[in-house]
């Protein structure tokens, strides 16, 4: 990628300092509970489990020295922020040809946990977008787990966090409000709507990297990167690894071929209506 690394735009908020992540060491909350239960029931991995093995966050002293931040990790964070930047840009053109005005999401920066206005965030939980205080939720550390999956390479790191932006789309456009609706009406119909939902997320993320094509931002191996992280995570994959088998039934996210394929179309198409994933069925 074509970049220049530099300071945290205002659009960032970093709670890597906070000792204990922003939360005091008061534990998960039933808010919490509740969303990591969820998560643990849709993915199959045991998250519940893992913060409980853990102590729940309370094992961590109020008082605890904060962890200094590695060359390395400010220059991801400095990415973060440049990719934020650049995408939330990107999004304010493309929706004011509709008329429509682009609100700023924030990225939150924390370490292991913070506290989110969808309830406890996790490290263990990875990336996610909270529309209810419109912010991206991120641990850096999950760029070692990417790696692990198999993806590396700052277009990987590009990729997730326009796909977490492409959620905030959604909630500007009235999608994500929306899809909650109808899953809440027509539970059956959750997991393959959770999967539309990631599908176009991906798809926008795509979007985005066409315009940064167009802008000689990236190039043909960052292309590469940004479908192998693509595939990195997708639901089959993630479960192959995790449980030694496949259950497409109980996919949320989409398999690797689904997640390569959308964040592919909406690249080659760049434009919003190419990434009409409930129709398309995912």
């Amino acid at each position: 990628m074509r970049w220049t690394p530099g300071g945290l735009s205002s659009d960032v908020e970093d709670r890597r300092g906070q000792s204990g992540g922003g939360l005091g060491g008061g534990g998960l909350g039933i808010v919490g509970f509740i969303i990591l239960l969820v998560i643990s029931l849709i993915t199959g991995r045991n998250y519940l489990g893992a913060y409980f093995a853990g102590g729940g966050g309370t094992h961590m002293s109020q008082g605890a020295p904060p962890r200094a931040a590695s060359p390395g990790e400010d220059k991801s964070a400095q990415l973060a922020s440049f990719v934020l930047g650049d995408t939330q840009d990107t999004w304010t053109k493309i929706l004011a040809r509709e008329n429509i005005r682009y609100p700023r999401a924030r990225l939150v920066l924390f370490r292991d946990h913070t506290q989110s206005g969808c309830g406890a965030a996790r490290a263990a939980t990875g990336p996610f977008y909270c529309p209810a205080d419109q912010k991206v939720y991120l641990d850096l550390g999950f760029w070692d787990q990417l790696r692990r999956y198999g993806a590396s390479g700052e277009f990987a790191q590009a990729y997730v966090v326009a796909h977490e932006i492409g959620h905030h789309v959604q909630n500007v456009l009235g999608i994500e409000r929306k899809v909650r609706g109808i899953q809440q009406q027509n539970p059956q119909a959750g997991n393959r709507l959770s999967v539309a939902m990631e599908l176009q997320a991906d798809c926008f993320a795509g979007v985005w990297a066409n315009s940064s094509a167009d802008r000689q931002i990236i190039d043909q191996a960052d292309v590469k990167t940004g479908l192998q992280a693509a595939a990195a995570v997708g639901d089959d994959r993630l479960q192959k690894m995790s449980q030694g088998y496949v259950t497409p039934d109980s996919f949320t996210h989409g398999s690797s071929q689904q997640r390569m394929a959308w964040f592919n179309r909406g690249l080659q198409s760049g434009q919003v209506s190419a990434c009409n994933t409930f129709a398309a069925g995912g």
